[in-house]
């Protein structure tokens, strides 16, 4: 036995011993975190030809040397499943020299929005709201209580890295990805922030953890103009308020926490004390802030794609997102990121780059064994060279979308549901109800359900918040950004209905959406943050408490929004309702 291998000896001795029989490239491998697709069978991605997406997990396994890697379930993949093929890969790896285990991660996969690159819809896991609803409730113990259910469902998988919580700060309205936040308010964050991590992580990374990898450093939210910074014109961030300090308050919370990795997000600081390039490539930010200021010592991966230019990603050519440094080649890209202190290349598979960086004198070997010592750090820690290697696939379903944890999720939904005006909430079981958005046979167990609004006593209907769907193609469709309010044509429809008989309507609030041409013709306005029909149901009957408040402003008009600034929270001049706002009334 070696020494690496015996897990009698202490841990930096174990590291040690592994690093010192490694070769460069078996290094370089450990340096990137990328994407891996999952057969719906649970066996290994093998394209017929090379191209598209998603490239031969066999290849990057046993010819890359990748050790990292961030699984996407394009087509529903059961629980089960996944466990299945974290054991196939796990295999293929420890066919390798040195045998060194996979370590898989995800984006967040316990809520409802599907987005390639921020979520995946539950599947067989249990089903909670969205962050934002988790923000809507300021229950740090029931965040606590979702991350710690969440942490069980990955290990019996075989997942060991969440690529979550996002720490960022929902100051800018517009933004795409304030749903995947838990809020605006820095100090409640801060508290929720820290109870996330705690229910991943416990109270230190061990076999029994799931690593937390805190997102995005140094907050993601002030994007100007609430563009998003996956793509160029969203690539800078702003602070007119001057609230730089602010947004970092969440991330403080997390390093008390213990939070074992962290990822910088894509933008650029514009008119602050550092160099306007992403934050990736910003040693003021990675080095100064990050590791001198606050004394981070863990793992920091950048987030997707900083590298290289991509010619398909959905149907659409997708550039790098080295946004500042565009005019640089991939290699002095990559020499950027190491130069700044980051230790893994999210969604980049080309180690070559890394040898070829060494073997040129622009890096030192000895600067690539620092980010090699911290990667193997958190998988011995984790116990992936011991006995968590493999799962018990067979045993998913006693531990995954369990009923204890699908009635937990249900209870945290229902505690989401934001009562925003009840001109005659709760309703009445059994009266006639129009619906529309929907599902009738989860109606009918509260109301009878008729088809024409004349005969209905009340109208239920759920709709979607607005959003600019002119945008793009592909990747980019995917995410809901630019104007707040409904066009005359997408709101009619429900105005006239509003007008003939009342009206409840449920609003995903994915966004603060603009509601004020709502707001005044109907019976009740209910926010709810990725919910069932059950949840939202039983809190609209009465079956369940009001409880949920507004985890942002929802602001009055367009204008306002643009008039506020995007670093600073719950800035518009007169929003509809406040942050906090919602309306309670205990279970029947």
């Amino acid at each position: 036995m070696n020494k690496y291998e015996n897990p009698a000896l202490p841990l930096e001795e174990r590291v040690s011993d592994l690093l010192a029989r490694m070769t460069l490239a078996e290094k370089a491998g450990l340096m990137f975190h990328t994407m891996v697709a999952v057969n719906p069978d649970g066996t290994l991605h093998e394209p017929a030809s090379a191209g598209g997406m998603f490239p031969s997990t066999k290849w990057l396994v046993s010819d890359k040397l990748i050790t990292h890697l961030n699984i996407l379930t394009l087509a529903p993949v059961p629980p089960q499943k996944i466990a299945e093929w974290h054991n196939r890969i796990q295999e293929l790896a420890a066919g390798n020299r040195l045998g060194i285990p996979m370590t898989i991660s995800t984006d967040p996969r316990n809520g409802t929005i599907d987005n390639p690159a921020a979520s995946a819809a539950a599947g067989g896991f249990s089903a909670w709201p969205e962050p934002i609803g988790l923000g809507a409730s300021k229950d740090p113990q029931l965040v606590r209580e979702f991350a710690d259910v969440v942490r069980r469902e990955y290990l019996a998988t075989g997942i060991r890295v969440a690529l979550h919580p996002m720490a960022d700060l929902a100051t800018e309205p517009r933004w795409a990805r304030t749903s995947g936040t838990l809020g605006s308010d820095p100090a409640l964050v801060a508290e929720l922030v820290a109870a996330y991590v705690k229910g991943l992580q416990g109270d230190a990374l061990g076999p029994d953890s799931v690593v937390a990898m805190v997102k995005h450093f140094p907050g993601a939210g002030p994007q100007k103009d609430g563009e998003d910074a996956h793509f160029p014109y969203g690539r800078e961030q702003v602070y007119p308020g001057g609230r730089w300090d602010d947004h970092l308050k969440p991330f403080e919370a997390a390093f008390d926490a213990g939070v074992a990795q962290v990822m910088p997000y894509y933008g650029m600081p514009v008119d602050t004390e550092h160099e306007e390039v992403g934050f990736g490539f910003n040693k003021g930010i990675i080095t100064g802030l990050l590791r001198e200021r606050y004394g981070f010592d863990g793992v920091v991966c950048t987030d997707w794609g900083l590298i290289t230019d991509a010619d398909d990603v959905m149907g659409a050519p997708m550039p790098a997102r080295a946004w500042g440094v565009e005019d640089l080649d991939r290699l002095t890209r990559m020499q950027r990121i190491i130069d700044a202190g980051a230790d893994q290349f999210g969604g980049e598979f080309c180690p070559e780059l890394v040898v070829e960086l060494v073997e040129r004198g622009r890096v030192s070997e000895e600067r690539i064994d620092v980010s090699a010592r911290r990667i193997l750090r958190d998988k011995f820690r984790l116990g992936l060279f011991d006995d968590r290697r493999y799962v018990d696939a067979a045993a998913t379903a006693t531990t995954v979308g369990t009923p204890a944890f699908l009635a937990a999720g249900l209870e945290a939904q229902r505690r989401s549901v934001v009562v925003l005006s009840a001109e005659n909430l709760p309703l009445a079981e059994g009266i006639a109800a129009y619906i529309d958005g929907v599902d009738p046979v989860v109606a009918g167990r509260y109301a009878k359900i008729v088809d024409d609004p004349a005969e209905a006593d009340v109208a239920i209907v759920r709709r979607g918040a607005a959003y600019d769907n002119t945008r793009g193609q592909g990747f980019e469709a995917f995410f809901h950004a630019g104007r707040l309010d409904w066009t005359d044509g997408e709101i009619a429809s429900l105005l006239d209905l509003a007008g003939k008989l009342p009206t409840v309507v449920d609003v995903m609030l994915d966004r603060p959406a603009v509601l004020t041409r709502l707001d005044s013709k109907v019976a009740g306005l209910v926010g709810t943050f990725g919910v069932s029909d059950e949840a939202m149901l039983d809190v609209l009957f009465g079956r369940a408490a009001a409880t949920g408040t507004l985890p942002f402003e929802l602001p009055s008009s367009m204008a306002e929004v643009e008039a506020s600034r995007e670093d600073v929270p719950n800035d518009t001049a007169h929003p509809l309702y406040p942050y906090g706002h919602g309306l309670f009334w205990p279970a029947r």
